[in-house]
């Protein structure tokens, strides 16, 4: 009974994780600047591969297997956040421009 769940949660994780994956690289593909497609790489990829690297602490039955997948989604959390904020700060000194209107992402006025 118990493993049933633990398949269920985790295929869940899973699914929401890829779900958060896909939402990352249509961020990168749909946004107009080098900011904020670094926003959504670094926001909703982190958490798509958190829930990955959850699911996989989950299912995997063997705690040293899990704590491998917690310790590496911590490491995941204390470095993606770090390597989006260098990159914007490198591309701002280099001279590249935020876009003017960032609400011109291409959605209906409000």
């Amino acid at each position: 009974m118990m493993s049933d769940l633990a398949t269920f949660l985790a295929a869940a994780l899973i699914v929401a994780g890829a779900a958060f994956s896909c939402l990352a690289a249509l961020g990168v593909l749909r946004f107009p600047d080098v900011y904020t497609r670094l926003h959504a790489a670094s926001k909703a990829g982190l958490l798509g591969l958190g829930l990955i690297f959850l699911a996989i602490a989950v299912s995997s039955g063997d705690p040293w297997i899990a704590l491998r997948a917690i310790a590496g989604a911590v490491f995941l959390f204390l470095t993606s956040p770090l390597a989006a904020h260098l990159l914007a700060n490198a591309a701002l000194k280099t001279g590249i421009p935020p876009v003017s209107n960032t609400n011109n992402l291409g959605l209906p006025p409000s």
